[in-house]
């Protein structure tokens, strides 16, 4: 059975791979076919000279050309993996820290000694007993990574990108994750059918052999699933956020991992059992914790549902107080002031208790300074965008600047949408173009989403560094072409069906989407294309480059590359 995973997994990895590789650059290809008259003086012998030489430069400068795209369509296809394989990665980190948090819940923790201790009885010797431990820990694996592939099959990479920018899935996940905080909170336990749970304990007690220990599995599965659940629906949240499609089954992989290893190290050193802290008030305590958490984690997407839909009321001051507020009642809790149904009263404050509420309040501390317009870089993606800020101290109001250095004042589509403090942008790919040709600057074609955390962060981290700021301000015209704009409905004259997207683009997001499917052979967000006027790109287009020396870079790589096709 893990077996035929892992093949899965390898099997939708090549989907992947293939489907997100990006399109290499055409190269314009200069004729060599070259028209001579007939040579009657020795002005004509020299003009001939002349255009020898110069169809010897054209040759030296169309394979200097070629092989500087080659390397960079090979540096961005390298850059490309290494983006997959880092939110890969994050994403089977975070299912191991959700696995580890998970394992101390009451419903799971207080079972790692009668296990262990049923398997070393039953197994009748030591080294059958820490076999069977090993087959439980991976059929715990096995259950979780399906449950991922599941997800994976059938939503798919491009269903996973296009809900994690829609306003239903992202207010649905805010009422899905206050629910699972209100669980954690002690107002009721979120359960399966117990007719379904019952048949698997049943299962579990009649089979012998390895199918009674998968099926022990499972039931451990099933009977924590009231604390596990929320955990197990924020990873999946979070990993079909990201839009890649093998990030659930990751996740639940990470996950998995780590729930298991706590019951097969025990099995395999009896010392690790007993050096384990006792179960007690401090389980409940934990899974409260959480619920503060998961309250947090959930005003992201009721953010991102804000943002597509243009409600304009949750503003990033309102985010960051109700974030400080959530932060320091946790504090309180912790140390025992604040306390719930199911608490146990706290006579002291262990030193652990101490520092997790040291911290606590002190970040809540730190993000006070954000309500009046400091950066709060830690929160850069989650929180809502500089530019929805009502007040920023030294700043006033926190308006774009709108009609400088020659700039249009009257933008397509400037009512509902803003670019990033301090930049001027059009939204409309005609427009913009048309500007660009009018000034000869090249574009700088961003496409972006308001549920893009990656995207905020380039904007929050990135576009700020000076020299960033400077090249995209005076080098480039900017584009920001998002996908998820769902509000601003398109020309009767543009709408046309996407084979890719399998519907009409009959909004902005979709037509957008479809245009960067269709013309440069991708769907991730944000992507980067440094275009000419013929919307060809200068060079490889590109993903989020967090490091500012290397964006700034990859810009001034797009400007040397126009200037020499002007030349």
């Amino acid at each position: 059975m893990l077996i035929c995973a892992l093949m899965l997994t390898l099997a939708l990895g090549a989907q992947v791979s293939a489907f997100a590789r990006v399109q290499q650059q055409d190269t314009t290809e200069v004729s060599d076919d070259i028209v001579f008259t007939e040579i009657g003086s020795a002005e004509d012998t020299a003009a001939q000279q002349n255009l020898a030489d110069s169809v010897k430069a054209t040759d030296s400068l169309k394979k200097d050309t070629g092989s500087v795209v080659a390397a960079d369509a090979a540096a961005g296809q390298d850059l490309h993996k290494d983006d997959q394989q880092k939110t890969l990665w994050e994403t089977f980190i975070q299912g191991l820290l959700g696995g580890f948090i998970a394992f101390l819940m009451p419903c799971i923790f207080p079972m790692v000694p009668l296990t262990v201790s049923y398997f070393t009885k039953k197994a009748g010797s030591k080294q059958k007993g820490i076999f069977q431990a090993m087959i439980y820990g991976v059929s715990i694996i096995v259950i979780y990574v399906a449950f991922g592939l599941l997800i994976t099959l059938l939503f798919g990479s491009a269903k996973l990108n296009e809900l994690s920018s829609s306003g239903v899935f992202n207010f649905a996940f805010f009422i899905l994750l206050v629910v699972f905080a209100i669980s954690f909170f002690g107002a009721f336990e979120i359960t399966l059918p117990s007719s379904f749970v019952n048949k698997i304990d049943q299962k579990a007690d009649n089979s012998k052999g390895l199918g009674g220990i998968f099926f022990m599995a499972a039931s451990l599965a099933l009977v924590s699933f009231s604390c596990t659940g929320p955990i197990i629906g924020t990873l999946l949240v979070q990993a079909s956020s990201k839009g890649e499609i093998l990030a659930p089954a990751i996740g639940m992989f990470g996950f998995a991992l780590a729930l298991a290893l706590p019951f097969t190290l025990s099995a395999i050193f009896p010392g690790f059992l007993s050096s384990m802290p006792k179960s007690g008030g401090w389980l409940n305590s934990v899974k409260v914790c959480l619920g503060f958490l998961e309250l947090a984690l959930a005003l992201k997407f009721l953010s991102a549902a804000d943002l597509v839909w243009h409600w304009e009321w949750f503003d990033r001051e309102i985010f960051l107080a109700l974030w400080i507020v959530i932060f320091f009642l946790m504090g309180i809790y912790i140390l025992g002031k604040l306390k719930f149904s199911h608490d146990s009263d706290v006579p002291y404050v262990s030193v652990p208790r101490l520092f997790f509420a040291i911290f606590s309040f002190a970040f809540a501390v730190y993000l006070i300074p954000g309500l009046w317009g400091a950066p709060v870089n830690i929160l850069s993606g989650i929180a809502p965008p500089m530019n929805t800020q009502d007040f920023i101290l030294g700043r006033g109001t926190a308006e774009a600047p709108s009609g400088s250095s020659g700039f249009p004042a009257t933008v397509k589509y400037q009512d509902v949408l803003h670019p990033p403090l301090g930049f001027n942008a059009f939204f409309d790919l005609d427009e913009g173009l048309e500007y660009a040709k009018k000034v000869n600057k090249p574009v700088l074609i961003d496409f972006t989403g308001h549920a893009c955390v990656n995207c905020r962060k380039m904007e929050d981290k990135i576009w700020i560094n000076p020299e960033v700021g400077r090249i995209i301000k005076e080098e480039y015209v900017l584009i920001q072409l998002y996908v998820d704009e769902r509000s601003v409905k398109m020309p009767t004259e543009k709408v046309h069906y996407s084979k890719i997207l399998r519907t009409n683009t009959d909004d902005l997001g979709r037509w957008n989407s479809d245009f960067q499917a269709s013309r440069y052979n991708s769907n991730s967000q944000p992507f980067y294309v440094l275009g000419g006027h013929d919307l060809e790109p200068l060079v490889t287009p590109q993903g989020a480059i967090f490091d500012a020396a290397k964006y700034a870079a990859y810009l001034q790589t797009g400007i040397d590359k126009f200037k020499a096709s002007k030349q």
